[in-house]
């Protein structure tokens, strides 16, 4: 990861697809188009089960995301569109089967949520894959920051740490842009920002900053 975000002049841009395709293979299509459109260098999805994800202890959230899931199939067929449009695939994995998957159409990085930053037994699994990572830090201690670096540090792999603030949307006056310079003082790694906010200017102050990636949330439409 180091290596890709480091070598350009620019923010490497990533843009979120998520699970805005609400289990929609085609308008996951569109979403790789627009973000194409619009000059993302990546797209990133959430490959998982909802069994594995949430099982039953919330019904509403449940019924949420297993409306918006979509099959490995259909990741395969999202990898391969990518390929086509020329611009690169990822995924945010939440469960060990959907690592296996990634890794067997062979994504270049991992995405760890900021929520999963300290589920080690998955940081664990993406270790052994040896693949550059981006973790987001919205829901993370920096103890559970710093313990993640270590580990990444110790097995020779790259991590790039996103400040984040986890609210939908995010309000531009409390993003906390100086977390940005924080961390690139205390982390010897690519930083950058996972932006919830309506609107461009927070990614542009961020680039200010000297954020390395910029990840945006996108959609087709209201």
């Amino acid at each position: 990861v180091k290596a890709i975000f480091s070598k350009s002049t620019k923010p490497y841009i990533i843009a979120e697809a998520g699970i805005n395709h609400n289990g929609n293979l085609k308008t996951a299509y569109n979403l790789v188009d627009v973000a194409k459109t619009n000059g993302a260098d990546a797209i990133k999805f959430q490959t998982y089960d909802t069994k594995k994800r949430i099982g039953n202890k919330n019904k509403r959230i449940s019924e949420i995301l297993r409306k918006c899931e979509l099959s490995f199939s259909d990741f395969e067929k999202i990898n391969n569109y990518c390929k086509l449009k020329k611009i690169t695939f990822f995924s945010t994995p939440f469960d060990k089967e959907s690592i296996d998957f990634l890794e067997s159409i062979d994504v270049p990085f991992y995405k760890i949520a900021s929520f999963d930053i300290s589920n080690y037994q998955l940081i664990k699994k993406i270790l052994k894959t040896k693949k550059p990572t981006i973790a987001s830090t919205g829901m993370a201690s920096f103890n559970e920051i710093k313990k993640n670096n270590k580990m990444f540090h110790i097995k020779g792999i790259d991590l790039a740490i996103l400040h984040c603030v986890s609210s939908y949307p995010n309000r531009e006056k409390s993003s906390y842009l100086s977390n940005i310079s924080f961390l690139q003082k205390k982390f010897k790694c690519s930083v950058g920002i996972s932006d919830h906010t309506n609107e461009i200017k927070i990614p542009i102050y961020g680039t200010v900053l000297g954020a390395k990636i910029i990840e945006k949330h996108i959609k087709l439409s209201h």
